[in-house]
Protein backbone atom coordinates (compact mmCIF):
# COMPACT_ATOMS: atom_id res chain seq x y z
CA UNK A 1 0.00 0.00 0.00
CA UNK A 2 1.45 3.56 -0.85
CA UNK A 3 0.76 4.81 2.54
CA UNK A 4 2.49 2.24 4.30
CA UNK A 5 5.48 2.34 2.05
CA UNK A 6 5.15 6.11 2.84
CA UNK A 7 5.66 5.58 6.36
CA UNK A 8 8.37 2.50 5.97
CA UNK A 9 10.74 4.65 3.79
CA UNK A 10 10.00 8.50 4.79
CA UNK A 11 12.85 9.53 4.69
CA UNK A 12 13.54 8.67 0.79
CA UNK A 13 10.26 9.86 -0.02
CA UNK A 14 11.29 13.00 2.31
CA UNK A 15 14.53 13.67 0.32
CA UNK A 16 12.76 13.79 -2.98
CA UNK A 17 10.14 16.12 -1.52
CA UNK A 18 12.82 18.67 -0.80
CA UNK A 19 14.66 18.27 -3.90
CA UNK A 20 12.03 18.70 -5.71
CA UNK A 21 9.78 21.50 -3.82
CA UNK A 22 12.57 23.60 -1.66
CA UNK A 23 11.58 25.73 0.47
CA UNK A 24 8.01 24.25 0.12
CA UNK A 25 9.13 21.53 1.60
CA UNK A 26 8.31 23.00 5.47
CA UNK A 27 4.62 24.10 4.11
CA UNK A 28 3.86 19.88 3.29
CA UNK A 29 5.20 19.04 6.19
CA UNK A 30 3.63 21.60 8.24
CA UNK A 31 0.47 19.82 6.45
CA UNK A 32 0.99 16.42 7.15
CA UNK A 33 1.60 16.78 10.92
CA UNK A 34 -1.54 19.75 11.25
CA UNK A 35 -3.80 17.23 9.18
CA UNK A 36 -2.76 14.04 11.38
CA UNK A 37 -3.40 16.23 14.78
CA UNK A 38 -5.92 18.29 13.61
CA UNK A 39 -8.47 16.28 11.82
CA UNK A 40 -9.90 13.17 13.46
CA UNK A 41 -10.68 11.12 10.40
CA UNK A 42 -6.87 11.25 9.69
CA UNK A 43 -5.14 9.71 12.47
CA UNK A 44 -3.10 7.26 10.30
CA UNK A 45 -0.68 9.96 8.79
CA UNK A 46 2.85 9.30 9.62
CA UNK A 47 3.92 11.72 12.74
CA UNK A 48 7.28 10.64 14.79
CA UNK A 49 8.60 9.03 11.71
CA UNK A 50 8.07 12.69 9.91
CA UNK A 51 9.70 14.46 12.24
CA UNK A 52 12.22 12.12 13.14
CA UNK A 53 13.17 11.75 9.46
CA UNK A 54 13.41 15.61 8.73
CA UNK A 55 15.32 16.68 12.04
CA UNK A 56 17.84 14.15 10.06
CA UNK A 57 17.91 15.52 7.04
CA UNK A 58 17.96 19.01 8.41
CA UNK A 59 21.25 17.56 10.69
CA UNK A 60 22.69 17.56 7.15
CA UNK A 61 24.38 20.39 5.19
CA UNK A 62 23.40 19.29 1.63
CA UNK A 63 19.21 19.00 2.22
CA UNK A 64 19.52 22.55 2.72
CA UNK A 65 17.26 22.71 5.51
CA UNK A 66 17.14 24.98 8.59
CA UNK A 67 16.88 22.98 11.89
CA UNK A 68 15.43 25.40 13.87
CA UNK A 69 12.94 26.02 11.26
CA UNK A 70 12.03 22.50 10.93
CA UNK A 71 11.21 22.50 14.92
CA UNK A 72 8.76 25.60 14.73
CA UNK A 73 7.19 24.02 11.78
CA UNK A 74 6.59 21.11 13.75
CA UNK A 75 5.70 23.05 16.57
CA UNK A 76 3.38 25.36 14.84
CA UNK A 77 1.53 22.29 13.40
CA UNK A 78 0.75 20.41 16.37
CA UNK A 79 -0.15 22.97 18.50
CA UNK A 80 -2.73 24.66 16.18
CA UNK A 81 -3.72 21.00 14.89
CA UNK A 82 -4.77 19.77 18.66
CA UNK A 83 -6.65 23.35 19.18
CA UNK A 84 -8.57 22.89 15.83
CA UNK A 85 -9.22 19.09 16.96
CA UNK A 86 -10.39 20.29 20.42
CA UNK A 87 -13.12 22.59 18.52
CA UNK A 88 -14.13 20.08 16.34
CA UNK A 89 -15.05 17.54 19.32
CA UNK A 90 -16.57 20.39 21.14
CA UNK A 91 -19.09 21.16 17.82
CA UNK A 92 -19.24 17.93 16.56
CA UNK A 93 -19.81 15.90 19.89
CA UNK A 94 -22.35 18.41 20.59
CA UNK A 95 -24.80 17.97 18.19
CA UNK A 96 -23.62 14.32 16.90
CA UNK A 97 -27.46 13.07 17.63
CA UNK A 98 -29.01 15.68 15.29
CA UNK A 99 -26.65 17.52 12.33
CA UNK A 100 -23.78 15.69 12.23
CA UNK A 101 -24.44 12.41 11.99
CA UNK A 102 -22.69 11.57 9.00
CA UNK A 103 -19.28 12.99 10.59
CA UNK A 104 -19.28 9.84 13.52
CA UNK A 105 -19.46 7.48 10.56
CA UNK A 106 -15.85 8.78 8.88
CA UNK A 107 -14.19 7.96 12.90
CA UNK A 108 -12.87 4.77 13.70
CA UNK A 109 -14.95 4.00 16.86
CA UNK A 110 -12.39 1.61 18.47
CA UNK A 111 -9.61 4.15 18.16
CA UNK A 112 -12.29 6.50 19.97
CA UNK A 113 -12.38 4.38 22.64
CA UNK A 114 -9.39 3.44 23.10
CA UNK A 115 -8.87 7.40 23.33
CA UNK A 116 -11.73 7.72 26.03
CA UNK A 117 -10.46 4.81 27.98
CA UNK A 118 -6.34 6.20 28.30
CA UNK A 119 -8.87 9.77 28.73
CA UNK A 120 -10.40 8.40 31.79
CA UNK A 121 -7.37 6.68 33.56
CA UNK A 122 -5.32 9.58 32.98
CA UNK A 123 -6.95 12.36 32.75
CA UNK A 124 -5.72 15.63 31.65
CA UNK A 125 -1.84 14.48 31.53
CA UNK A 126 -3.30 12.23 28.80
CA UNK A 127 -3.05 15.44 26.32
CA UNK A 128 0.80 15.57 27.29
CA UNK A 129 1.15 11.33 27.12
CA UNK A 130 -1.30 11.26 24.19
CA UNK A 131 1.24 12.72 22.20
CA UNK A 132 3.64 10.40 21.85
CA UNK A 133 0.42 7.57 21.22
CA UNK A 134 -0.36 7.26 17.13
CA UNK A 135 -4.03 7.25 16.96
CA UNK A 136 -4.78 8.05 20.59
CA UNK A 137 -3.00 11.61 19.91
CA UNK A 138 -5.46 12.27 17.32
CA UNK A 139 -8.30 11.63 19.29
CA UNK A 140 -7.56 13.03 22.77
CA UNK A 141 -7.93 16.87 21.78
CA UNK A 142 -11.24 15.79 19.79
CA UNK A 143 -12.79 14.34 23.10
CA UNK A 144 -11.10 16.98 25.13
CA UNK A 145 -13.36 19.65 23.27
CA UNK A 146 -16.66 17.37 23.87
CA UNK A 147 -16.29 16.44 27.08
CA UNK A 148 -16.49 20.78 27.45
CA UNK A 149 -12.31 20.43 29.07
CA UNK A 150 -12.07 24.20 30.02
CA UNK A 151 -10.41 25.49 27.11
CA UNK A 152 -7.32 27.61 29.39
CA UNK A 153 -6.84 24.20 30.83
CA UNK A 154 -6.89 22.48 27.47
CA UNK A 155 -4.17 25.00 26.02
CA UNK A 156 -1.96 25.19 28.57
CA UNK A 157 -1.55 20.84 28.71
CA UNK A 158 -1.95 20.86 24.47
CA UNK A 159 1.54 23.52 24.05
CA UNK A 160 3.08 21.52 26.79
CA UNK A 161 2.44 18.31 24.76
CA UNK A 162 3.37 19.70 21.49
CA UNK A 163 7.05 21.59 22.59
CA UNK A 164 7.91 17.78 24.41
CA UNK A 165 6.68 15.58 21.44
CA UNK A 166 8.33 17.49 18.72
CA UNK A 167 11.43 18.72 20.74
CA UNK A 168 12.15 14.94 21.73
CA UNK A 169 11.65 13.47 18.35
CA UNK A 170 13.48 16.23 16.33
CA UNK A 171 16.55 15.81 18.75
CA UNK A 172 16.47 12.73 18.47
CA UNK A 173 16.40 12.95 14.39
CA UNK A 174 19.20 15.13 14.61
CA UNK A 175 21.62 13.69 16.96
CA UNK A 176 21.12 9.97 15.60
CA UNK A 177 19.51 9.60 11.95
CA UNK A 178 22.82 9.91 10.18
CA UNK A 179 24.30 7.52 11.97
CA UNK A 180 25.40 4.91 9.13
CA UNK A 181 23.36 2.14 11.29
CA UNK A 182 20.77 4.26 11.27
CA UNK A 183 20.79 5.10 7.99
CA UNK A 184 20.93 1.25 6.89
CA UNK A 185 17.85 0.30 8.96
CA UNK A 186 15.61 3.25 8.81
CA UNK A 187 12.30 1.22 7.96
CA UNK A 188 13.45 -0.76 11.04
CA UNK A 189 13.79 2.03 13.10
CA UNK A 190 10.39 3.41 11.98
CA UNK A 191 8.76 0.09 12.64
CA UNK A 192 10.37 0.22 16.08
CA UNK A 193 9.07 3.62 16.92
CA UNK A 194 5.69 2.83 16.17
CA UNK A 195 5.68 -0.32 18.42
CA UNK A 196 7.02 1.24 21.52
CA UNK A 197 4.43 4.02 20.76
CA UNK A 198 1.34 1.35 20.89
CA UNK A 199 2.49 -0.57 24.42
CA UNK A 200 0.27 2.21 26.13
CA UNK A 201 -2.85 1.56 24.25
CA UNK A 202 -2.15 -2.69 24.75
CA UNK A 203 -1.56 -1.62 28.21
CA UNK A 204 -4.90 -0.17 28.67
CA UNK A 205 -6.90 -2.51 26.55
CA UNK A 206 -5.16 -5.05 28.67
CA UNK A 207 -6.21 -4.17 31.85
CA UNK A 208 -9.88 -3.13 30.91
CA UNK A 209 -9.98 -6.69 29.65
CA UNK A 210 -8.85 -8.06 32.68
CA UNK A 211 -11.31 -5.48 34.45
CA UNK A 212 -14.05 -6.88 32.68
CA UNK A 213 -13.08 -10.67 33.34
CA UNK A 214 -13.41 -10.28 37.33
CA UNK A 215 -16.31 -8.73 37.30
CA UNK A 216 -17.59 -11.56 35.59
CA UNK A 217 -16.19 -14.12 38.06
Amino acid sequence: MPLIDFILHIDTHLITIVNQFGDWSYLLMFAVIFIETGLVIFPFLPGDSLIFAAAAMAANPKYGLNPWLVYLTFLAAAILGDTINYEIGARFTNHAGKKYRWFNRLINEKNRQAAEAFFERHGSITIVIGRFIPFIRTFVPFISGGSKMHYGHFVTYNILGGVLWTGLFSLVGHFFGNFPIVKEHFSLIVIGIILVSVVPILIVSLRKRLALKKEFH
